[in-house]
């Protein structure tokens, strides 16, 4: 009997992007909306926030945009009681937002580290918090939270950043185990080197990109579809029983 994939399998869920004005976020949020959920995109960038919200209704769906600063708590309360008065609810949670926080121990101190816990940490786990509580009181829903493949590796002048993609990870699996038992599934992916227009000059340089491409297996930079091929899966509510994983994409780097 021949199967028949349903293209808009999220019609009818209401999602929530951080990090959505730009790069990953933005093309997450738009591959929910192309899904066929009504996205509330959040980020610090007002204009191009209003962007991204005009490309979701391309798809037919409802978009909402609302500045949100993950690390301020006021702000996060703020965007998810917004998007769930906005939306009519909430299913699906996509912690994305996050910031690069170069910096060496002896050179910088602990500035890189105040930023990535804040931001990296702390954002994660307000968002988590203030929407999981309409999550967990309606026995259903998906967090779904961006890491990074540096949560694996030692990387000199990065070890803020590093640490703090570590944590995300741990995060992702103890908060699945608390919530398993509300129906809520909690993972996480964690990309290696996708190709966004944040990145463009490095890949636009022979020398820094082939030093780049040379840790990388599959000998090429990923693609937002490669993070978003697993995002939709996680998302799906047919999948009620994946949760406390976290998802490599980065073409076999971590696996050297």
């Amino acid at each position: 009997m021949e199967q028949h994939q349903n293209p808009r399998p999220l019609a009818g869920r209401r999602a929530i992007v951080t990090g959505a004005s730009r790069g990953i976020g933005r093309e997450l949020a738009l591959t929910l909306a192309a899904a066929g959920a009504d996205v509330a995109l959040g980020a610090r960038d007002s204009r191009s926030l209003e962007d991204a919200r005009t490309a979701v209704e391309e798809h037919g769906v409802r978009g909402l945009a609302v500045p949100l600063d993950v690390g301020r708590a006021a702000s996060v309360e703020e965007f998810v009681a917004a998007a769930v008065d906005g939306l009519g609810g909430l299913d699906i949670v996509v912690n994305n937002a996050g910031v690069l926080t170069p910096g060496g121990l002896l050179d910088d101190g602990d500035a890189p580290w105040l930023t990535a816990l804040d931001v990296n940490v702390l954002g994660t786990v307000r968002m988590t918090e203030a929407a999981g509580r309409h999550l967990v009181a309606q026995g259903h829903g998906k967090v779904v939270n961006i890491a990074s493949n540096y949560a694996f590796k030692g990387v000199a002048q990065h070890a803020a950043y590093c640490a703090s993609k570590a944590a995300i990870v741990s995060f992702t699996r103890s908060i699945a185990v608390e919530w398993a038992r509300h129906g809520v599934q909690v993972n996480a992916i964690a990309p290696g080197f996708i190709a966004t227009d944040l990145n463009a000059e490095i890949r636009q340089d022979e020398v820094r990109s082939s030093r780049v491409l040379r840790s990388v297996p599959a000998r090429r930079f990923g693609e937002v579809d490669d993070v978003a091929g697993i995002l939709l899966p996680l998302c799906d509510p047919r999948t009620t029983f994946i949760t406390g994983s976290v998802v490599t994409v980065d073409g076999g780097e971590t696996a050297r």
